[in-house]
């Protein structure tokens, strides 16, 4: 996707309080040249403007999606956290536990980012414009920095009203809503879980983040228009997003450390795109984690 969605006002004034950056004095972004960083002691969290090769390049440190091993570390995780609140001691257990029921929906809290996980912004970032409450979805972790998309920011508008034709091919998506998924300049889209029971995967054709959910870019928004025109995936199982976040390679980590971001893995039905403000997910990623902040 080329840098071809026009943005709305929200999104292009400057914040009222002005964003720092741990790495450089200014960074200015092609897209939203109103937007700057300057350089301060202690850093507010931005993202940073990567190099020309693409952010979405593998090198992430799980090579196979395959298996479906988030669900596997989530189970564990459920478990752990049930022996730890059991008043039984698990030395006098005299049956084996029953098996973990995960259900459809689940989110809990990781140590690391990986591809595939949730960066929850903390109430460091309130008040920073951009940031602020903020879910974002890690794409790749590659070797240039981590790179992700913003989940819940609705910019408000239609593809169409963006007068914008390289991201719609024959008019099938101008009727889209537009989300706003960073400060630095890309178009791309999500291809939403599938439901139960219905088959649909587009390996080969999309990057997988998680199981059943995948990402593309302008390269391959015209294969995923002829996978609708097959009926193989439904318009309404995408969604589209002017922008995306970036940072150095150590950046997040820092950012992290500093306590601006928790870090969470999910289930992929809690990201859901046929909802169309997602206003909410914020507030519904920490009740799925049992708690009500992230601070």
């Amino acid at each position: 996707m080329e840098a071809c969605f026009l943005v709305s006002n929200s999104f292009t004034k400057s914040p009222d309080q002005p964003l720092h950056t741990l790495k450089s004095p200014s960074l200015s972004f092609p897209k939203r040249s109103s937007l700057q960083f300057h350089s301060r002691k202690v850093a507010l969290p931005c993202c940073c403007h990567l190099s020309s090769s693409s952010p979405f390049n593998g090198g992430d440190d799980k090579p196979s999606l395959n298996a479906d091993w988030r669900s596997f570390r989530a189970k564990m995780v459920a478990g752990e956290q049930l022996r730890t609140t059991s008043d039984e001691p698990s030395s006098s257990s005299a049956a084996d536990p029953p098996p973990i029921s995960l259900g459809d929906r689940w989110a809990h809290i990781i140590h690391e980012p990986e591809r595939g996980c949730l960066l929850i912004a903390t109430e460091k970032l309130d008040g920073v414009h951009i940031f602020e409450r903020t879910v974002i979805l890690l794409l790749s972790t590659g070797p240039i920095g981590p790179s992700g998309i913003i989940l819940n920011r609705p910019s408000l508008m239609s593809i169409k009203e963006t007068r914008s034709t390289a991201m719609d091919m024959e008019g099938m998506f101008s009727n889209r809503p537009l989300f706003f998924g960073g400060p630095l300049e890309a178009g791309l889209f999500l291809l939403g879980p599938k439901e139960e029971g219905e088959e649909k995967s587009a390996g080969g054709v999309l990057d997988e983040v998680m199981k059943g959910l995948y990402y593309g870019t302008r390269e391959s928004v015209g294969c995923v228009a002829e996978m609708v025109k097959r009926n193989m995936v439904g318009v309404g199982d995408l969604r589209f997003f002017d922008g995306y976040c970036g940072w150095d390679k150590e950046q997040l980590r820092d950012e992290i450390r500093a306590g601006y971001w928790t870090v969470a893995a999910c289930s992929p039905s809690v990201i859901g795109l046929a909802s169309v403000g997602s206003i909410g997910l914020w507030e519904d990623v920490l009740g799925l984690m049992g708690r009500r902040k992230v601070w």
